[in-house]
């Protein structure tokens, strides 16, 4: 059988292989050393080179032949305007790639890297990752950078799977400790949840356009704002600072002035120039958080700043620049307030190119306990205690944090101030019974105020409608509402109805709740599904 044939392809290098005198032997030439090797036989050259260099390339050819009389040499003239220039570069060694006959059955091909320009060994290396150089790459140097003996030395380099396994596991184990980092470094037991911040992560490394992050108030879309902003500073993609903004806290001139800036004299009190927070962030990561409770003016000079990156301060007519990354976020409706007509649709379709829902604390039920352990963590580094429990106490705690009675109407805000309370009322730093028991009576106590009736109704309209609310009768509706919160609170249809039917159902001697309860839904045209947030 036939031994395979090895070629190499390389650039003509017009500096590291000049030479015409007899004293170019002494010193060292990539391509011609590449050919002085024993262990190394080519049996083809194929040398690129400008046609300006032709007497140079019939040179280097000449010599190969010379050093390996069985290497055959062929000259490839590449006619390059400017051999730095990446997108000609890249096009030239795509064409010849494209058009050249390779016969990887029965040739094996090596790719000089060493000579050239930067911009052409990258350019090699790029065709030889992507296969469209279907070889190895070859690297050669002399043996030393103070000794350039004739000979040298070249090493193969193999772009093999494996190789690109150990990369992949590189980049693989990065990923994993930036979502690490995005959750705190909670070990997050919900699989959505995971699921949803490996998109994030992605998003946050791979651009820089708008993300608007949505959920209930206390879901914790300012701390990921700003896990992301830390994120993408340790990344080298933001070199600026963080600035967080409550747009409720907003109002009339004071907005304008606190988010763009204004001049002085623009209106009463405005003794001097005020750069505006949007200026602050220049360079850096914005947080306008409840972005949905801007006004209409202040929508319309942000869709601006988006956009062209300058806008006039309040009182100004002359524009200033600023270039940021923005994040923001709501727990309301922003589709609905469109329609209602108090929030800009532009500003809407430009914030909503990355849009992700955080779930409240009672959608990742199976996380509470990592949380648990995460606020006792941050309170011993804030104060300087190390707060424990017992099993049994733990135990109690987290019987409780999972039934339907825990409403964790705040979310991780409510979590945060339970264990505080309770890590700072334990004396010896151990959290006992008696202390867990008086906050599970304060948790309590202030989940049993009543709702808001008007926020019930809000939330009955959306779902059926205002027509078909219409016409149900007063009494209906405030019924109808309590019984839509409470599964919207709730994990399954027989949770939500064991705690509707609370006293009934102990008067039963069989009980269904779920049952009892989808028939109820069915009256009013509703299924369970139809109450369910949104993802």
């Amino acid at each position: 059988m036939k031994n395979r044939k090895t070629v190499v392809l390389g650039t003509l290098g017009s500096v590291l292989d000049a030479g015409f005198h007899q004293e170019r032997w002494q010193k060292w030439r990539p391509t011609v050393s590449l050919a002085r090797h024993d262990d190394l036989l080519i049996d083809r050259f194929e040398l690129l080179h400008q046609p300006s260099h032709l007497d140079l390339a019939r040179c280097v050819a000449a010599d190969l032949t010379r050093v390996s009389p069985k290497t055959e040499v062929h000259l490839h003239p590449q006619e390059l305007r400017n051999p730095w220039d990446f997108e000609e570069v890249f096009a030239s060694l795509h064409e010849f790639a494209r058009q050249y006959s390779f016969d990887p059955d029965h040739e094996d091909y090596l790719i000089h890297i060493t000579t050239g320009t930067h911009v052409q060994q990258i350019c090699l290396f790029l065709l030889t990752e992507s296969r469209h150089l279907p070889g190895r790459l070859v690297q050669t140097s002399p043996r030393d950078p103070k000794n350039r003996s004739a000979e040298g030395t070249y090493a193969i380099i193999d772009l093999d799977l494996s190789r690109y396994d150990r990369i992949a596991a590189r980049f693989g184990k990065e990923a994993k400790e930036a979502r690490s980092f995005l959750k705190s470094g909670i070990e997050t037991r919900n699989e959505r949840f995971n699921h949803l911040i490996e998109q994030i992560e992605h998003v946050a490394v791979h651009s820089r356009d708008p993300v608007l992050l949505m959920g209930p108030t206390g879901a914790g879309k300012s701390q990921l704002a700003k896990r992301i902003y830390e994120l993408k500073k340790a990344r080298h993609q933001l070199a600026g600072s963080f600035v967080e903004v409550n747009c409720a806290t907003l109002r009339g001139d004071s907005a304008m002035s606190a988010l763009f800036g204004h001049v002085k004299g623009a209106f009463t009190g405005a003794l001097r120039d005020r750069p505006g927070l949007l200026r602050a962030a220049d360079g850096g990561l914005l947080f306008l958080d409840e972005v949905g409770e801007l006004g209409l003016d202040e929508q319309a000079l942000l869709l601006r700043a988006l956009e062209d990156k300058r806008f006039p301060p309040f009182g100004g007519d002359r524009d200033v620049t600023t270039d940021f990354q923005l994040i923001t976020g709501t727990n309301r409706d922003l589709l609905e307030r469109v329609q209602t007509g108090t929030f800009r649709e532009d500003l809407l379709a430009r914030l909503n190119l990355w849009t992700f829902r955080l779930p409240g604390l009672r959608e990742r039920a199976e996380d509470i306990e990592p949380n648990l352990d995460y606020e006792l963590d941050q309170f011993a580094r804030k104060h300087g205690t190390r707060v424990t429990l017992s099993k049994e106490v733990r135990a109690s705690f987290l019987k409780f944090a999972l039934s339907p009675e825990a409403r964790w109407s705040a979310n991780f805000r409510d979590l945060n101030a339970a264990v505080t309370r309770m890590a700072t009322l334990a004396v010896g730093g151990r959290i006992t019974t008696s202390v867990l028991q008086e906050e599970l009576d304060r948790l309590r106590a202030s989940w049993s105020r009543p709702a808001d009736a008007s926020d019930d109704l809000t939330q009955l309209r959306a779902t059926l409608g205002p027509e078909r609310l219409a016409e149900l009768d007063p009494f209906d509706q405030i019924q109808l509402a309590y019984v839509v919160r409470v599964c919207r609170d709730s994990h399954t249809l027989s949770e939500a109805g064991r705690t509707l039917f609370a006293v009934s159902r102990n008067q039963r001697q069989k009980t269904n709740d779920a049952d009892r309860l989808g028939k109820y839904l069915a009256r009013f045209g509703l299924t369970w599904a139809d109450l369910r947030s949104p993802d």
